[in-house]
């Protein structure tokens, strides 16, 4: 599923900006919203109820905090009302499941699982919607009165379902009014279909390697094969969730605004903090604005920071999913990254610098068998298989048929992930402008027809993040 189908992506992207630019610029926040609606609906129909109820206690809480502006302590009671409505609603619907489990589990109950299906990117829109009730309450912003306008940026559909997370603080004034220019049209095509080439190019072909090797028993992998399996689940994630994001940065620049970057070349980091600074960014700096600041940061001692972080890294991991494995996920990387606070960073620092983008990538790979696998048993089956534990040897005929065939694939995903492509094209720019000006749309173009040529045949194929 891209964008739901590929019949609805390509009907209702160019129906929605010929609309969009056809009607008064008063009536373009409704376009936004029936076609925030409609997006969402097309996968979720019932759901919209429960988008809906989370956007419009949001909205009163927020009315009724400018109405009580001088009362602090009915300010937080609304605050509190918002933020347990929308931790309340995730409790519900994304870990009702979990609990039970375990506490059947851990204590012998036989409660039964409601099993409640997961509202596509709930996490998304509620942590986006919790963002302007606390910075209302901070008074970082202005209340918004508009029931519509605010609705309007709730149900963004660019990234409603799967990022980045837009605080309302991001587009405050582009959500009352905003201005489209041909520049920002141009550059909202271009980013939108690099995004959609990492998406169907990139990320759905090597994909196809890791659903093979993952459906193969791990006692019939070699060393090289369990390694290239998990290399092409790393380059998969990356260019299938980076690439709905450039979408969605696309879509909104080419409707006026100005979404903030969530990717910055996370696998040339050089330390797991880094990474995290570069590998979406909006939920990084959502939990560190909401979370860890609140919490006293690093500024009341050792203990405390290192509390902070793994309370951050514990939510974190248990954001992304209702399971064990996201929550070891999440302290896996918070402890690397209190290790690199202590001393770590000291000693990394000493390094060159192709030593430490390694050191990194090879902890972020390892980290992504704890983010696939929902069983502790699997994760410790894989890694072994990975460090040569009950496998079928260092290398078997099966690992070089495999990179053989997807050698052209891995050696674009290295590539693109780098900074190697960013350059190139700047010193085309600077070396060739009127020849990169001309060259660059009929690059699109050509890419857009490509795309379009593997959606034809490709089968139901949805974005990761979509899940969570």
């Amino acid at each position: 599923m891209v964008f739901s189908s590929l019949a609805f992506l390509y009907a209702f992207l160019p129906l929605t900006f010929l609309l969009y630019f056809s009607v008064p610029k008063k009536l373009q926040n409704v376009v936004l919203l029936l076609s925030g609606l409609l997006f969402y609906a097309w996968g979720e129909p019932v759901y919209i109820l429960v988008m809906l109820f989370s956007t419009f206690v949001d909205y009163m809480a927020g009315r009724l905090m400018a109405r009580y502006d001088e009362q602090p302590k009915m300010r937080l009671v609304f605050l509190i009302v918002s933020v347990c409505v929308n931790l309340g609603m995730l409790a519900v619907f994304k870990y009702n499941s979990f609990v039970v489990q375990n506490v059947n589990m851990l204590f012998g109950t036989g409660f039964t699982d409601p099993k409640i299906p997961l509202p596509i990117g709930i996490s998304f829109y509620t942590f986006q919607s919790m963002s302007y009730t606390i910075d209302l309450y901070r008074r970082n912003i202005k209340v918004q009165k508009s029931f519509l306008n605010f609705a309007t940026y709730v149900s963004l559909f660019p990234q409603i379902v799967a990022g980045p997370i837009v605080r309302y603080e991001d587009v405050q004034n582009e959500i009352d009014k905003r201005t489209v220019t041909t520049s920002m049209i141009g550059d909202g095509v271009g980013q939108f279909i690099k995004g959609l080439a990492k998406k169907v190019l990139l990320a759905n072909n090597i994909g196809a390697l890791w659903t093979v090797i993952k459906a193969t028993p791990v006692g019939e992998l070699s060393v090289a094969s369990a390694w290239l399996g998990i290399l092409a689940f790393t380059f998969q994630i990356y260019y299938d969730f980076s690439g709905y994001s450039d979408m969605a940065c696309g879509l909104g620049r080419m409707m006026g605004f100005n979404f903030p970057s969530n990717f910055n070349f996370p696998y040339i980091a050089k330390s797991i903090g880094e990474f995290w600074r570069r590998w979406h960014i909006t939920l990084s700096s959502w939990f560190k604005s909401y979370v860890y600041i609140p919490l006293g940061g690093n500024r009341h001692g050792l203990l405390k920071t290192v509390r902070n972080l793994l309370i951050v890294w514990f939510l974190t991991g248990l954001w992304h999913g209702a399971s064990w494995n996201f929550v070891l996920w999440g302290l896996y990387f918070g402890a690397l990254i209190i290790l690199e606070r202590l001393f770590l960073l000291k000693w990394l620092e000493k390094l060159p610098g192709f030593v430490r983008i390694a050191y990194t990538f090879l902890l972020v790979v390892i980290g992504w068998v704890l983010f696939e696998f929902d069983s502790l048993t699997m994760i410790g089956r894989y890694l072994g298989a990975m460090f040569g534990l009950g496998t079928t040897g260092l290398v078997d005929s099966k690992a070089l048929f495999w990179l053989a065939s997807y050698a052209v694939v891995f050696a674009l995903c290295i590539f693109f992930s780098g900074e190697t492509s960013k350059r190139f094209v700047q010193k085309l720019d600077r070396k060739l402008p009127k020849f990169s000006e001309y060259l660059r749309p009929v690059i699109q173009l050509a890419g857009m027809l490509l795309c379009t040529a593997y959606l034809v045949d490709a089968t139901f194929n949805p974005f990761l993040y979509f899940r969570f």
